[in-house]
């Protein structure tokens, strides 16, 4: 209980105006959470600036420093640095509701906020799909290889074009004079 009250940012006691509130977060943080596979150690800084407005609070998560992630490929671990930059904003309302994944609603006598939750998730959402050792990752993957060929996207109208270019070069010199006729009425469109 104690280490989520850590996290609480304690909204109304903060007047209108420009704040900042740092966290620190070491390996315990990652252990406070059910069913983390991912990662179990890190070591990051947050730094939340808060904008408390009339209306609502704008808080901008600023989250740097590094993760211990296990590679793909090895099962090495390695140190995975983060920097990320995520906006949550809290607006006042009637009832506490969460509107959409960026606005929250709470009530003007909501005494805090606590951010616990939205850190961990901001660190899991900035994680690599494919966590590669940096060791390993200018060695080719049989997947890698897959995206080597290129696919051309055509334009019809410059492919028409560019046939009916090719096609004139080649009627030029052989014109069958049954044909000559409709080539004229063709070119006049």
């Amino acid at each position: 209980m104690k280490f989520w009250r850590t996290f609480d940012i304690e909204v109304i006691k903060f007047v209108e105006g420009r704040h900042e509130i740092d966290f620190e977060i070491g390996d315990s943080f990652f252990q406070h959470f059910e069913d983390n596979h991912l990662v179990e150690k890190g070591n990051l800084t947050v730094r939340v600036k808060m904008n408390k407005g009339a209306n609502l609070i704008e808080m901008v998560f600023q989250i740097q420093g590094k993760v211990r992630l296990t590679c793909d490929r090895s099962l090495e671990e390695y140190d995975q640095p983060l920097d990320i930059e995520e906006t949550m904003i809290y607006k006042y309302g009637s009832e506490e509701a969460e509107i959409n994944e960026d606005v929250i609603m709470i009530t003007r006598d909501t005494p805090s906020v606590n951010v616990a939750q939205l850190i961990y998730e901001f660190i899991l959402l900035n994680l690599p799909a494919k966590k590669i050792h940096p060791d390993y990752r200018n060695e080719l993957d049989e997947d890698d290889f897959e995206g080597e060929g290129g696919i051309v996207y055509l334009d019809e109208e410059e492919f028409e074009d560019d046939e009916l270019e090719d096609n004139s070069e080649e009627e030029t010199k052989e014109i069958d004079p049954r044909w000559a006729s409709l080539k004229n009425l063709k070119n006049k469109e």
